[in-house]
Order: C-alpha cells, then sequence, then structure tokens
C-alpha cells in the first residue's frame, strides 16, 4: 500500500483563500460554490430568502457535474486545477438569478458515514481531518488483527465504460470527503469541514457563508437553520428541505422563486456536525455544532 502527498487546490472567496484536497475528493464543490454565492452578490441578511436561495442556487450549479469530473487524478476529465478555475466557473453565472430557481442535470445520489475533526495547536498550525470508511464500517473486514476496518470506498466505481470512475485495476475512485483550510496572505484563518456524505459542499458552503459573508452574528453559523437539496431536474424535480424552525419568509420566498420546499425535524443530526475554528488577528474562536451530542469545541491554554 502506498500515499499520495499532494498540493491542496484553492479559491480566493470572501477575502481569503479557501483551501481543499484535490480530486479524487469532492472537496472542490463547496468552495467553488462559495465562489458562485459570493459573485451573486446576494444581500448579507442570512434572514432574507434570497441569500438562502443564493448559496442554494450556488450548490446546484456545481454538484451536478461532480460524479462525471471527480475521478482518479490519472483519469479525471479535466486537470485539477481548472475545476476551480473562474474563468469555468464564471460560465454559469449567466445562469444563476438571484429570483428564480434554475435547471441542471441530475447525477446520482451516494449515501457514506463519515467523522471531521479540526485543530489548531499553540504555535499555530492547523489541521483539517475527515476519516471515513463510507457506508457504516465499510467492508466488514480488518486489516489482520489489527482491529483497523478497510472502507468500501469501491461504492464510488461504476460499469459504465470510458467513464472516469469506470471499475479498473489500481484506480482510484470518486469519494465524498471534503475537509476545507482557509487563508489570508498565507496566514491560516479558518478551519472548516463536516460529515454527511456529498451534504458535506452544501454544508461547508452554509457556514461559510453565515460566517463570512452575512452581517449575522459569528455564533449565529451553528444554530442557524439549514438546507439540504436533492435532485437537479430536468430529470427529478429538486426538494430543498429545510430545519422545522426555519423562517416562514423564507420558505415562502424559496417557493416564489420556484423551489419545491419541504420542512423536516429541527436539528437534524444528519445534517452536521460541522466543526469549525476561525482565528482573527489574536482571537481564536470555535463552536459546536448544536444538531449532535458527539460534536465538542475545546479550548486550551
Amino acid at each position: 500500500m502506498s500515499v499520495d502527498w499532494v498540493d491542496p487546490i484553492g479559491i480566493d472567496v470572501f477575502g481569503l483563500t479557501a483551501w481543499t484536497v484535490p480530486p479524487n475528493t469532492q472537496g472542490y464543490v463547496g468552495l467553488a460554490a462559495c465562489w458562485l454565492f459570493d459573485q451573486m452578490g446576494p444581500p448579507r441578511d442570512p434572514g432574507d430568502p434570497a441569500f438562502v436561495h443564493a448559496t442554494i442556487e450556488a450548490y446546484r450549479a456545481v454538484a451536478w457535474e461532480r460524479d462525471d469530473l471527480v475521478s482518479d487524478p490519472a483519469t479525471a476529465p479535466l486537470d485539477q486545477a481548472e475545476l476551480l478555475s473562474t474563468d469555468r466557473l464564471g460560465a454559469r453565472l449567466s445562469s444563476l438569478s438571484l429570483d428564480a430557481a434554475a435547471t441542471w442535470p441530475a447525477p446520482a445520489p451516494a449515501p457514506g458515514g463519515t467523522a471531521y475533526m479540526c485543530v489548531r495547536d499553540g504555535d499555530g498550525v492547523g489541521v483539517s481531518l475527515i476519516q471515513s470508511n463510507f457506508a457504516g464500517i465499510g467492508t466488514g473486514l480488518s486489516a489482520g488483527d489489527t482491529g483497523v476496518f478497510l472502507h468500501n470506498r469501491g461504492a464510488g466505481f461504476n460499469l459504465v465504460a470510458g467513464h472516469p470512475n469506470e471499475l479498473t485495476p489500481g484506480r482510484r475512485p470518486l469519494h465524498t470527503l471534503s475537509p476545507t483550510l482557509w487563508t489570508r496572505d498565507g496566514d491560516l484563518r479558518l478551519l472548516l469541514g463536516t460529515r454527511g456524505g456529498h451534504y458535506q459542499p452544501q454544508l461547508v458552503l452554509q457556514v461559510a457563508a453565515h460566517l463570512l459573508y452575512s452581517d449575522a452574528p459569528r455564533a449565529a453559523s451553528q444554530p442557524a437553520p439549514r438546507w439540504q437539496v436533492d435532485g437537479w431536474g430536468p430529470a427529478e424535480e429538486p426538494i430543498v428541505h429545510v430545519e422545522e424552525r426555519t423562517d416562514s419568509a423564507i420558505v415562502a420566498g424559496l417557493e416564489a422563486r420556484g423551489h419545491r420546499v419541504e420542512r423536516v425535524s429541527d436539528w437534524n443530526g444528519g445534517w452536521g456536525p460541522v466543526s469549525l475554528i476561525g482565528i482573527e488577528e489574536d482571537e481564536v474562536y470555535a463552536a459546536a455544532d448544536p444538531r449532535t451530542a458527539a460534536s465538542a469545541a475545546l479550548m486550551s491554554e
């Protein structure tokens, strides 16, 4: 078994440079969506329906392409740097509007199970880390008597001849792990990530938009009502699920823009936990996600 030490890919957004792991992971989706959201110029009030609509539309504008672009770098159809090219992403802006939902091709969803953590030490070194065996405990097979289970990320392969993720010996399949790290002028400013399978970019986008773009208090970024969307159309009608406490004005505003909205139970444990550590000058802040008891934020000298 061998591993590769890879360079991250990044994009300038919200006044910072956001970094994530390159393919064969989907990490670029969340950062590309952040850039599109920023370029749409929505209002800075997260309680404005146009703000929530813009996050949904920015995500949908890139998520539909993931399964065809993310694969083992040796077979990927695009160079990894092109995934976050502002020229490539900018071409999508003409299809995005603050007043109406767009239509995109529909990819196939995939389940998953993941753990995320981030840490910053006293020297200012930060780590944004995800570990996942994918579904359940992975393959159900362990590495000898070590107790370490082998993952079943092979589920990211398909049998479509010529596809970048076609099942082939020695190839690495698409996977969903999407840790992010944000810098300004080379200095660490934010560690941000979550579990959640193909929902990870949606959650990263929402929290980053609240934290770095909106005029809402920093502490509101974790407890703010969240959304998750499945379906891109026209093959399937997109459904935006929102936490039950989402303001009725936001729901009405989304529906007026063409979204089909359904409320789900509040404090949905599957919509996180999002973990974050922020650094502003000499101040370090962290916030636990209230959606699960497994989430914690610890600060020490």
